[in-house]
């Protein structure tokens, strides 16, 4: 009997498939349906940081100009919690979704600073979530900041949520940190239960007849699975947190690599809207497939064999590798 059971950041999951933050999970009846096709877990769509300061200013602009209005009017206005719909409706989907399906259900925040917005996790863990997913999307575009100076912003916020709330915690990073195995150690200590590996940066195109910049989003490929692969098998057994893959997944083949790397779980939007929810059933169907054929009967028994710290030669991993890679490239020429 094939068992796909796996532990993330500490949630027993039935699968190691996890639906990503995306907007088909802004509605109940599709996140039902993810785990009838037997995703593991979903990860609510972002909130933003913006989308709570708008929230909050707007709030605050009603406060002040109904403070003096007189008393006979006040059922003329709205109640301020009727303006907070896009935060309210968020922590209700939460609770909605807990009501109705039995896997995990994590919620997403997106931001650059360690203010205000930290504050709302607390009502993300009062309305029920089982974890927290950060997400620090943040481009360091200005010449002035140092590395150690957008170190410091992600570690911050890392902490300021940990001492905020007690829920599991994931970090979904970029893979742009001078080191960035030192820079998993430290998110592992400032409070981080799990790092996802990696966050798709916006990158825009241009148009260049009509002189315009281009704001496409492409779905990812399975091509873009070789950074994290590569980083995922580099961190497993060496930090001591879970390791999420979140970039590619569009079939069995690119699961199974991202286990074989160490990967806890392996995260899916894109095929999702290529294919429809349905894609997480075929794919798990194949690595149990796969699992059948290889003869490995739970995930455990292949979790990591190719990782850098089980495979015989660990230096598949580094600078020697890619100088017999270039080697062998010449001597076919």
């Amino acid at each position: 009997m094939i068992d796909l059971k796996t532990n993330y950041m500490g949630l027993q999951l039935k699968s190691p498939l996890v639906v990503s933050a995306n907007p088909l999970t802004e509605h109940i009846h599709n996140i039902i349906q993810m785990e009838d096709a037997g995703a593991g877990a979903v990860v609510l769509f972002s909130l933003f940081e913006e989308q709570l300061r708008k929230d909050a200013a707007r709030l605050e602009r009603i406060k002040q100009s109904t403070t003096n209005a007189f008393a006979e009017a006040g059922d003329f206005f709205p109640e301020l919690d009727d303006y907070s719909v896009d935060t309210q409706e968020y922590l209700e989907i939460i609770h909605r979704a807990k009501e109705r399906v039995d896997i995990p259900i994590i919620a997403s925040l997106n931001g650059i600073t360690p203010e205000g917005w930290i504050e709302y996790a607390k009502d993300i863990e009062q309305a029920g979530a089982d974890a927290l997913e950060i997400n620090v999307y943040y481009i360091p575009g200005d010449i002035l900041l140092t590395a150690a100076d957008v170190e410091s912003r992600y570690i911050d916020i890392i902490k300021l949520v940990r001492k905020t709330v007690k829920l599991p915690l994931a970090i979904k990073l970029n893979p742009y940190f001078s080191a960035l195995g030192n820079m998993a150690g430290q998110m592992h200590q400032a409070g981080a239960d799990a790092l996802i590996l990696f966050n798709r940066f916006y990158q825009p195109d241009f148009d260049i007849d009509k002189l315009t910049i281009l704001p496409n989003l492409e779905f990812s490929h399975p091509s873009e699975i070789r950074l994290p692969l590569l980083w995922i098998a580099m961190l497993y057994g060496r930090v001591p947190v879970s390791l999420a893959a979140t970039t590619g997944v569009h079939g069995a083949d690119e699961l199974i690599k991202y286990l074989l790397a160490g990967a806890d779980v392996a995260m899916v939007a894109s095929v999702l809207y290529r294919i429809g929810i349905p894609a997480i059933n075929l794919i798990l169907d194949d690595l149990k497939s796969y699992m059948d054929l290889k003869g490995f009967e739970n995930l455990p028994s292949f979790r990591g064999l190719l990782s850098q710290q089980h495979i015989p030669d660990p230096t598949a991993y580094d600078r020697n590798n890619y100088v017999r890679i270039l080697d062998s490239k010449k001597s076919r020429t």
